[in-house]
């Protein structure tokens, strides 16, 4: 049974916005890209003001009855609200205008499943398409209550609406097991990566900011990037060595948008579930937008109801259309608040990796490192990190390093490789104010 028609080439549309003084802002510029996004041809955004929604059609009457004419005078075939419809609304507003109508949630949906590529987002693609559908399984044929008939199957029955509500139970079902599947998958990478003390950096932040383009530079990717609205839906991974580091997870996520439907976000949630694990958030921002704040506010609020508690780092992008300077910003020494960068032009892009650094690891500091010749496996680590800046040997056959490196990386190597730090170190020890095996990695 094909539960969703699929609509080829661009559909001759009308859009509706109503300012409700109970709901959100909205943003029409950002309403007519998600049209776009999903292939509508726009022909007319109609707007209009309420204290409350209608409880039968959302929007008044004699608005109800504009639009129609408006659906038969432009010959449109699909009316999209900026609003989130019940089932009621969306029936009765298709009774009146003689053609579909489509809410936010179903739109942001249509878009999600353009974009799917790999197994997990058509999974949960079809999941939230189903779970929409499911309160909304109302057929348009007069014989809703005709029973099914047959030989084996006369008497009470089912009806034909709770035979396919049955159906649609059963499939979201599967899906939901095939998913849990997916998240076991996740999970088990993401406890290895624990196990070997591997960072683990999500990428988030609204649509379009540019959170594909800076991870293609970062990760050295070919990622599917695009001036348009969740050019990016699959969450996408990559290692990568990283200096002063070392080894590191890149993750690349779905993009927010303001008015995200809390059964989209569950939905989604196997996606999501790489910034609750993650080491670290680079919360991506575009600088250049004039929604920039609300834009924030969105993302924030989103991370807030999927339980993210992460430490954040800001990062401004398009500063190359903003005019700003490519900079960091500490909340105190050492502790980076936000950078400015630009992806595109690739300004400040050093500073990022540096302000990236300095979150996971603390801030650099030279070290003179003295190492037996038995030793030579910790120096083939550092040379792998890049932190190296001079090496000599003495008399005795005993290697000077002279390092630039995080405290705490240092550390964990140290310890890793069971080697004494007092003798590695001698008395530059002395030059902090505690001990080198209390600093911890901060996570």
């Amino acid at each position: 049974m094909e539960y969703f028609e699929q609509h080829q080439g661009s559909e001759r549309t009308i859009l509706v916005s109503v300012s409700v003084q109970q709901l959100d802002d909205l943003d029409a510029e950002e309403f007519h890209l998600l049209a776009e996004s999903a292939g509508a041809e726009i022909l007319e955004h109609v707007t209009a003001q309420r204290i409350r929604p209608d409880p039968k059609l959302f929007i008044g009457s004699g608005k109800a009855e504009e639009i129609a004419a408006l659906v038969q005078d432009l010959e449109a075939s699909l009316v999209i609200f900026d609003h989130s419809l019940t089932p009621a609304q969306a029936r009765n507003l298709e009774k009146i205008m003689q053609c579909r109508v489509v809410d936010r949630t179903e739109l942001i949906l249509d878009i999600f499943a353009q974009r799917a590529r790999t197994y997990e987002g058509k999974l949960q693609v079809e999941l939230a398409q189903l779970q929409h559908l499911s309160s909304r399984l109302v057929r348009s044929r007069s014989n809703l209550d005709s029973q099914k008939g047959g030989i084996g199957l006369r008497g009470p029955g089912e009806t034909v609406l709770e035979t396919d509500r049955r159906l649609l139970r059963i499939r979201m079902g599967q899906l939901k097991t095939k998913l849990d599947k997916v998240r076991q998958t996740r999970m088990q990478g993401r406890v290895a990566r624990q196990k070997a003390a591997v960072p683990t950096v999500s990428l988030v932040g609204y649509t379009n900011a540019g959170k594909s383009t800076l991870f293609n530079i970062l990760a050295k990717s070919d990622v599917y990037a695009a001036d348009q609205l969740f050019a990016t839906l699959d969450p996408t991974l990559r290692r990568l060595e990283w200096d002063g580091i070392g080894r590191l997870v890149l993750a690349d996520t779905v993009g927010f948008v303001r008015n995200l439907s809390h059964s989209l976000v569950e939905s989604f949630k196997a996606t999501l579930e790489e910034t609750l694990e993650a080491t670290l958030l680079l919360h991506v921002i575009d600088s250049s937008s004039p929604d920039m704040l609300e834009q924030i506010e969105a993302v924030e609020s989103v991370l807030k109801e999927i339980g993210v508690n992460v430490p954040v780092l800001r990062v401004y992008n398009k500063i190359d259309l903003s005019g700003e300077d490519a900079k960091i910003v500490y909340a105190k020494p050492h502790l980076p608040d936000r950078v400015y960068v630009s992806a595109h032009s690739q300004q400040g892009l050093d500073l990022l990796r540096q302000a990236v650094q300095e979150c996971l690891m603390g801030q650099m500091q030279s070290f003179e490192l003295v190492l037996r010749p038995a030793y030579g496996k910790l120096r083939t680590q550092l040379y792998a990190l890049n932190v190296i800046q001079s090496e000599n040997y003495d008399n005795v056959g005993n290697l000077h390093l002279h390092v630039i490196i995080a405290p705490q990386k240092l550390e964990q190597l140290i310890k890793q490789a069971h080697l004494p730090i007092d003798e590695i170190l001698g008395h530059k020890a002395a030059q902090f104010e505690r001990p080198l095996e209390e600093f911890e990695i901060k996570r």
